[in-house]
């Protein structure tokens, strides 16, 4: 399907409205900015703060290393400036479709000529019981990682529920504030079917060997508490883990109630194209409510990453202002749990085959994942440089075999450099 190629549709009739003051909504009215586009820009975000960044909160600001006035993704003038009206602490709460018109929780009527459905994603619930007592915490806004660090003072026994990218970045601030964290997850190895097999196994043993107790295959069944808060994590073979704080950190859910009320399609995500369209004309959606197209690996796909929500929003802007191309960026990602490094450049998902690289020297590993004979993604931990040339040469779509990798002398960049050098010197 090709329904956004049509160019520029979002002149008059209120200009651009972006729901969503995250990542990919804050990108693309600057990106609208930067190609020109004078029509009003409104961009409306549910916290009542200005927009801020996320990726830190379970990482540098957890660990004291970031104080609140640089979490801001853009500057105190930065809106006005750029004329982009920022409205805070609103909720779109009605979508008519055919007059055109967003109707936020205040009662203010938005006209627009095209609607950005930037609205992200929320915690995914904990369905078990005691999810509501005091002492158990998510993380995903800036006010959830304002009270985990004041917990964290007077904390004692903590239990992470959920071994993936949140969960160990977390585990990893607790132990720098001096407290060994269980970690309990229903899946066999950390981080799910995010990475693979190695890296995952890498990972468990490196927390493991730093005072992070991983119990794997683990469900847990129940909160327990005492007056109101929480006292300990029951899980499915009957033992209790002492806790007086719990972090959840089971997935995300993406905001998709919106655009279902107004009868747009969503599976696991806003529906769109490969011009980040829905079927109707006036309505994209971007970043991590956005189901896609997987250019690489066919299929729908949503990804929860500042690369995705970034990169969507330049591609959409560029559609807005007359300059259509399909979104077919290469994704990566990256995790930082206190001093392990993970980058991903690629994805990972449905590889049969993997080559490992190790820097005995400084205890870094690339992992190579292989779908067939193609290489589909490259996970690197403390390791940069591999990460740097990896993404060139998946972008570059230049053949790297196995073989290649398993050689005792491969270098990624080398071999995208003898590559780019044989096409120079091959005849015309």
């Amino acid at each position: 399907m090709t329904r956004g190629a049509g160019g520029n549709d979002a002149g008059g009739h209120g200009g651009v409205v972006v729901v969503g003051a995250g990542q990919a909504g804050v990108q693309v009215a600057e990106s609208l900015r930067e190609a020109g586009y004078d029509d009003p820009v409104i961009l409306v975000g549910e916290e009542p703060r200005p927009p801020y960044q996320r990726p830190p909160l379970s990482k540098e600001y957890l660990a004291g290393k970031l104080p609140d006035a640089e979490l801001a993704l853009r500057g105190d003038r930065f809106y006005e400036d750029r004329g982009i009206r920022l409205l805070v602490g609103r909720r779109a709460v009605e979508l008519d479709r055919s007059g055109r018109v967003l109707t936020l929780d205040d009662g203010t009527v938005l006209p627009y000529g095209h609607l950005v459905l930037a609205t992200g994603a929320r915690p995914r619930p904990l369905p078990v019981p005691g999810g509501r007592l005091e002492g158990v915490v998510g993380l995903r806004t800036l006010d959830d990682a304002q009270e985990l660090c004041r917990r964290l003072e007077s904390a004692r026994d903590v239990v992470v529920i959920g071994a993936g990218f949140i969960g160990l970045e977390f585990a990893a601030a607790c132990r720098a504030a001096g407290l060994n964290p269980v970690v309990l997850d229903i899946a066999e190895q950390v981080m799910g079917r995010a990475v693979s097999a190695p890296t995952a196994a890498h990972f468990a043993e490196q927390h493991g060997l730093r005072g992070t107790r991983l119990l794997m295959g683990t469900a847990p069944t129940e909160l327990v508490g005492r007056d109101g808060r929480v006292t300990g994590v029951r899980t499915a073979d009957g033992t209790t883990i002492p806790a007086d704080l719990v972090v959840t950190g089971v997935g995300v859910l993406p905001n998709t109630e919106l655009a279902a009320l107004a009868g747009l399609d969503t599976d696991n995500g806003i529906v769109v194209d490969e011009y980040l369209a829905t079927e109707d004309p006036h309505i994209s959606a971007i970043g991590d409510c956005a189901a896609f197209p997987d250019p690489r690996g066919g299929g729908r796909i949503r990804l929860e990453s500042v690369q995705n929500a970034a990169d969507q929003a330049r591609c959409l802007a560029a559609r807005l202002t007359g300059a259509a191309r399909p979104y077919d960026a290469l994704p990566w990602f990256w995790s930082y749990q206190g001093d392990l490094r993970l980058q991903i450049a690629g994805l990972a998902t449905g590889h049969d085959h993997t080559v490992v690289r190790k820097d005995e020297r400084t205890q870094g590993l690339s992992v190579y994942c292989f779908r067939g004979s193609s290489l589909v993604a490259v996970e690197s931990v403390n390791r940069p440089a591999d990460h740097m040339a990896a993404r060139r040469l998946l972008a570059s779509g230049v053949t790297v075999t196995p073989e290649d990798v398993a050689g005792p002398e491969f270098s990624a960049r080398a071999h995208m450099a003898r590559a780019t050098d044989s096409e120079r010197r091959a005849p015309a």
